[in-house]
């Protein structure tokens, strides 16, 4: 049995412990209940409940959620939209989400995949001083896909 102020009030009788706990209008609570004997403490449950959730509440505020953004291309775009595309993709990368880099190919473009690849490898080192290569581009389906990641910033 332990007290409000921590200090440690020995084995004892529930019956016992349930009356201390009244009588200091607290809640008696079950902190250990494998060991041998079971470990309790005194203590206001609602307020401790209400600083748990709070500091989960911060703890949720603090962390930083990954998103991953998708940027879309065939394999005949024309410069300046891939100016464009890749304009996208460093902002993407600042703002610290990942990216999908994907080339959609129609019809009888897919014969010509080697394109697709060499667009994403342009595209990659357009991109190198913001992120880096976290999967090498990849065929699947009509589709070949490469993902970047944000390099760590110092």
């Amino acid at each position: 049995m332990i007290d409000v102020d921590g200090a440690q009030l020995g084995i004892m009788n529930i019956r016992d412990a349930r009356r201390i706990a009244e009588e200091k209008n607290l809640d008696l609570v079950n902190v250990a209940p494998t060991a041998k004997p079971p470990v309790c403490r005194i203590m206001d449950y609602g307020k401790f409940k209400y600083e748990q959730s709070k500091k989960e509440k911060e703890a949720r505020k603090n962390q930083k959620v990954t998103l991953l953004k998708e940027v879309r291309m065939t394999p005949n775009i024309e410069d300046h939209d891939f100016q464009v595309k890749l304009r996208n993709v460093v902002k993407f990368l600042q703002d610290g989400d990942k990216v999908k880099v994907s080339v959609r190919f129609r019809g009888r473009e897919i014969t010509h995949a080697s394109l697709g690849q060499q667009l994403l490898l342009k595209l990659a080192d357009g991109v190198a001083e913001y992120g880096a290569v976290e999967r090498a581009p990849r065929l699947e389906g009509r589709s070949m896909i490469m993902i970047l990641a944000p390099k760590a910033s110092s």
